[in-house]
């Protein structure tokens, strides 16, 4: 095992299209990494560059304190796992574990028994005898670990292994890899465009977008107190609500003004530094559909009002569609048996420390 690290890191294709823009990251000795961001924000060339699959335009990446900027992949001490499983489909499962330990000349009772380690490990042991075409999407993401395993390697890289498996089985398999990563101890780097997916497997998270790292740390430190618009917006199912309006003061105390409507509601005391060092009036408030519930039209500690405009059923939840007097759209996520009218009106509140 070891830890990967990534300095001021560059990649700029042809044409000038910067696909990897000055990227510095440790992942730790034994640390589950998670690179999340939306198609295109080089989330994938990092990983390949890690690899040794994309050469760097700049920068320095170093596997267990040694420089790899110009070893081959080959050589790197890591193991790809790949969106496509990339199984050899002519041989047997037992082969294609065993393959990489033959390529380094492993004597045949080492890999046999190798072999028969890592399959009783990932539940595939009766399978040992297939070949790939007669195994699911499932049973092969086993076998595409397995070969990643058994070869011991320094670090683990996973590309979207996930993506091309059905809802159910992507919600067991995150559990199954995040229960053999804390087992076997192995510095992992994992690459998806799916949050959630991101949020349930990293020790930590690591949000990019246009090349760059937008923000670094645990999944719940991420979600809660996200640096940049993108980033809040980008994790958390359904996207954070934003409302956009000024600051203004109200018999001495800090109000907010929504821009469309005019609605008002005070802000929180502890916030009132903050907000008077501010150079410009304008403000984006930010509240997560989770944080926000339904309360009587004439309740006083409604923030927001507005007009039902779609009920989304998720089970023992709803997401409600609201459309706000000046016409802002937000989301709430309520209990299903809350009483949301199917239209009309709607009265909406939250706790401060929520927004």
């Amino acid at each position: 095992m070891a830890d990967v690290t990534l300095i001021s890191v560059r990649k700029v294709f042809d044409r000038g299209i910067v696909a990897v823009d000055d990227v510095s990251l440790t992942v730790a000795d034994g640390e589950f990494v998670v690179l999340v961001g939306p198609s295109g924000c080089g989330k994938s060339t990092t990983l390949r560059m890690i690899a040794g699959l994309e050469t760097l335009s700049g920068g320095e990446i170093r596997i267990g304190g040694r420089v790899v900027n110009t070893v081959a992949p080959k050589d790197r001490d890591i193991a790809m796992v790949f969106q496509n499983y990339a199984l050899y489909p002519h041989m047997s499962i037992r082969k294609n574990l065993g393959f990489a330990l033959k390529m380094r000349r492993t004597p045949k009772a080492d890999i046999a028994r190798r072999v028969d380690a890592v399959a009783r490990l990932l539940g595939i042991h009766e399978l040992l005898d297939r070949r790939p075409g007669h195994l699911s999407g499932g049973q092969q993401q086993r076998v595409a670990l397995g070969r990643a395993i058994i070869r011991e390697p320094a670090a683990f890289l996973f590309d979207e292994p996930l993506s091309n498996l059905d809802a159910t089985l992507r919600h067991s398999m995150r559990a199954e890899i995040k229960s053999l990563q804390r087992r076997v101890g192995t510095t992992t780097i994992h690459v998806t465009h799916d949050q959630e997916e991101a949020m349930t497997l990293g020790d930590r998270v690591v949000v990019m977008c246009d090349g760059r790292i937008q923000q670094a740390g645990p999944p719940l430190s991420v979600y809660e107190r996200p640096v940049n618009r993108f980033v809040a917006s980008f994790i958390g199912a359904p996207a954070m609500n934003f409302i956009e309006g000024a600051i203004a003061t109200d018999d001495g105390a800090l109000v907010f003004v929504e821009r469309r409507d005019g609605a008002r509601w005070a802000i929180p005391s502890r916030w009132r530094s903050t907000l008077e060092r501010r150079a410009t009036p304008g403000i984006v408030l930010g509240v997560r559909p989770p944080a926000l519930s339904t309360t009587a039209a004439d309740d006083a500690s409604a923030i927001l009002r507005g007009e039902v405009e779609l009920r989304e059923v998720l089970g023992d939840v709803i997401d409600v569609h609201v459309r706000l007097a000046g016409g802002t759209a937000v989301i709430a996520r309520v209990p299903a048996r809350s009483g949301v009218p199917v239209d009309g009106a709607i009265a909406l509140r939250c706790g401060p420390e929520a927004v």
